[in-house]
């Protein structure tokens, strides 16, 4: 299996994330794409291919122009007002107030952000970019015949909206390559996220249409991030009423259990008739994740490959969470092994 990879994903190296009342080092950081492309290489999984440069046209398919210059210019607008720190949003429109986009960039940053656990510095717009053209570059190769391809995207992305960051995300790399595909004809697309916090970024995106399917599992939103999004009574609306589902787990929940959710999801990707599959592929169900609650175990990620190859599809991986750094090589890699057969 190939894998897509960019060194320019560097560029994000912030040194801050708010979390529990303190700034602290990152869980998100330059090691974890570096720790996969280690294992990618080791376990020789394939040629390693560099993204090719979409610009920005695919990116806006999805997400609003006035976002896109938002983050564009972001950096620069923070440094030109003095500030001394990383930017970080504290400021938001809460119930009763406008909704309108503010000339000072503390109240831009509230406006296009959901939550103040994601920084931003020097360098991320560049990162940000260059994760959707590993995203775009991988659709691409299975559009021309790949069966499937590791788009090793960092930043991740599932949980940018059209015109929202947070979580880690900036651009949603995987409905991008979902909408990618839609115009090259691909009739009917799923997406199935598979990282233990749910894709509310997708599915917002995705929430009005029928010609993209969007399933998620995760742990409860009632307790864990993004809190405001991905419960079960969430089906979708208007055209897109029936094309969301949402499978959502308690603390504890062993592999098992969750797998009887990534049936019940194999199943309406089947009656679906999907053309591809793009899978926003998180590790953070692992059961030592710093951050999760689930208990999958290394082995079970080769018996997830190895489930959705059988679904027979063009499949997109797109690389999402994992914060367990010692362990998220071998996890993601597990996974393409088992879908190649190579458990």
């Amino acid at each position: 299996m190939k894998t897509v990879f960019s060194p320019l994903h560097n560029r994000r190296d912030v040194k801050t994330e708010l979390d529990g009342g303190l700034l602290i080092a990152p869980h998100e950081k330059p090691s974890r794409a570096e720790t996969i492309l280690a294992r990618v290489k080791s376990q020789a999984l394939g040629e390693i291919v560099e993204p090719e440069e979409f610009g920005l046209e695919p990116i806006k398919r999805v997400h609003t122009d006035n976002y896109v210059a938002f983050l564009e210019n972001c950096w620069r607008e923070w440094q030109a007002d003095g500030k001394q720190g990383e930017a970080i949003p504290v400021f938001w429109a809460g119930r009763g107030m406008r909704h309108r986009e503010p000339k000072d960039i503390d109240g831009r940053l509230g406006y296009y952000s959901m939550g103040a656990d994601t920084s931003i510095s020097e360098g991320t717009w560049e990162a940000a970019c260059a994760s959707v053209n590993v995203a775009l570059t991988g659709q691409k190769l299975v559009a021309e015949g790949e069966r499937a391809v590791f788009a090793l995207c960092r930043p991740p992305g599932h949980h940018a909206h059209a015109d929202l960051f947070g979580g880690y995300c900036f651009f949603n790399n995987a409905a991008i390559a979902a909408q990618a595909f839609r115009d090259l004809g691909y009739q009917r697309v799923a997406v199935l996220d598979v990282d233990f916090h749910h894709g509310n970024g997708t599915q917002s995106i995705f929430y009005h249409r029928n010609d993209v399917l969007t399933i998620s599992l995760h742990g409860d939103p009632d307790l864990v991030f993004p809190h405001f999004l991905g419960f079960e009574d969430e089906t979708g609306e208007g055209e897109g009423e029936g094309y969301n589902l949402n499978i959502v787990y308690p603390p504890g929940t062993p592999f098992s259990v969750w797998r009887q959710g990534l049936e019940t999801a194999c199943r309406r990707i089947a009656d679906f008739g999907a053309d591809a599959l793009v899978v926003p592929l998180g590790v953070d169900t692992f059961e030592d994740d710093p951050i999760s609650f689930f208990k999958l175990t290394s082995p079970d990620y080769l018996t997830l490959g190895q489930r959705l190859a059988q679904l027979g599809l063009p499949t997109l991986f797109t690389m999402e969470g994992g914060y367990d750094v010692d362990a998220i090589g071998v996890n993601a890699v597990n996974v393409m092994q088992g879908f190649e057969g190579k458990a």
